[in-house]
């Protein structure tokens, strides 16, 4: 049974509200940082302890803390990212939802290294029920004196605000987000400058995700050497994993980043292998916007080795062959799922949540949307496999935010891994309407094909 760092108490009955938390343990971090920590000393465990970003980029959290600009008499403001819009994740929900102050105490922690004073948990507007239980929360701690004046009278001031977005999922974009949390357009900024150095109004910024700040409070209360020892190599400590799809047991799951996909979607302590009795044909292993992979890839690298629940692991190959940890959204689809219609689903969901800022998204996205629609609809000709991957690689890399990659890698993955798939439905047409493609080669688990250059 692996360790569980975040959930393990969720699920105590009361564990939302303060007194409960508390009592189990609760705002440890707060105590020990501001009694017996400087700041520096809390931002070196968090870079001790190796964690990575959990809301889908993995940069290391400590590195980015430190570069946070501390000039004189200038506010610097903590912005927690609850945005969460990748189809497919919805860990960060389950996280405040269930043990909300888990949260805030991590805030607080966070907020003390950073010398952020007043800080901000910038949350979707479809989550308005969670909203609602994060502010309870912050009152509560701050009747509690967790918040507010001169905290446990160490001399540090910090007060915590709940913000909703409007749903748009281009506002999980930093930059984005932080024009939106100022009132205006969620229009990603170009960079430099970074938000480290003018983010909110101005002044630096740190913005981080929900998972990624509630595990300021095992790494502190532990020890960043501690909170090292779990995982594989620069992948240290627990991760969340919102797993859906033709799963027997969707859902999310704490697990230690040393265990094998095989493992994560086979034995009962996860996922309970695929629903109905039927065969895994892909997975999209961490969120909509990292590439699909066939059964074979999925299970194991074009080299042979085992593929684990690592950021490392499941890069392994780069594009051609491997895939992304992301945001831990991890979608499985089983034999009778259709790669071309779920690649039109992503593929319209993109082009509607782009900003339209830049041409290659805006023009390209609505371009892939209706190739694949024709495709899909038995309308697709031959060459426009060919001009989806044109467009696909024209999009990327050539735009402000990562969302046209986010928009792009999805499509040119199918393409490249199920390309049969495709041209059987440019090919039969009438049958493709009628049923799905199935199984190919690519999907048979064990048998691992050579890598194509």
């Amino acid at each position: 049974m692996g360790r569980k760092l975040l959930l393990d108490k969720a699920h105590i009955e009361g564990i939302r509200h303060y007194d409960v938390y508390r009592r189990e343990g609760g705002y440890r971090s707060v105590e020990k940082a501001l009694k017996t920590m400087a700041p520096e000393a809390v931002t070196e465990e968090v870079k001790k302890s190796g964690l990575r970003g959990r809301g889908g980029a993995g940069f290391p959290t400590g590195m980015k803390w430190s570069f946070l600009a501390k000039p004189e008499g200038v506010p610097r403001y903590l912005v927690v990212n609850a945005d969460e819009s990748e189809p497919g994740t919805f860990k960060d929900r389950y996280l405040m939802e269930f043990i909300p102050h888990l949260l805030i105490e991590g805030m607080i922690t966070a907020s003390y290294a950073l010398g952020s004073n007043t800080s901000y948990i910038y949350i979707r507007g479809e989550y308005w029920w969670v909203k609602e239980i994060l502010e309870v929360a912050v009152q509560e701690a701050r009747n509690a004196g967790w918040l507010g004046k001169n905290i446990l009278g160490s001399g540090f001031d910090c007060d915590i605000f709940v913000q909703p977005g409007a749903g748009a999922y281009i506002c999980g974009e930093e930059t984005a987000l932080i024009e939106s949390l100022e009132g205006k357009r969620g229009n990603p900024r170009i960079k430099p400058p970074f938000p480290a150095v003018k983010g909110l109004w101005g002044c630096p910024t740190v913005v981080n995700n929900v998972e990624t700040i509630a595990a300021v409070v095992p790494i502190v209360n532990d020890g960043g050497d501690e909170y090292a020892k779990i995982g594989i190599g620069k992948s240290t400590g627990t991760k969340l994993i919102s797993a859906c799809g033709n799963l027997n047991k969707p859902g999310v799951y704490e697990i230690e980043m040393n265990i094998s996909v095989e493992e994560f979607i086979y034995s009962d302590e996860y996922c309970g292998g695929i629903a109905n009795n039927k065969r895994l044909k892909a997975c999209i292993p961490g969120g909509s916007s990292v590439p699909i992979l066939p059964a074979n890839l999925l299970l194991k690298t074009a080299k042979g080795e085992t593929r684990m629940m690592t950021y490392e692991s499941l890069s392994d190959g780069g594009f051609a062959t491997g895939s992304m940890m992301g945001s831990g959204g991890f979608i499985a689809m089983d034999e009778d799922q259709c790669v071309v219609k779920h690649t039109y689903t992503l593929a319209r969901f993109y082009r509607h949540e782009s900003c339209g800022q830049c041409s290659p998204c805006r023009e390209g996205t609505g371009w892939m949307e209706k190739i694949l629609l024709n495709i899909e609809n038995g309308k697709g000709k031959m060459n426009d496999i060919d001009l989806l991957w044109d467009i696909q690689r024209k999009i990327e890399g050539n735009t402000i935010c990562p969302l046209g990659d986010a928009a792009a890698w999805p499509v040119a993955a199918a393409i490249r891994h199920f390309r049969d798939e495709f041209e059987w439905h440019v090919t039969n047409p009438a049958d493709a309407l009628k049923r799905n493609y199935g199984l190919a080669n690519y999907a048979k688990p064990l048998e691992i094909a050579a890598p194509t250059a």
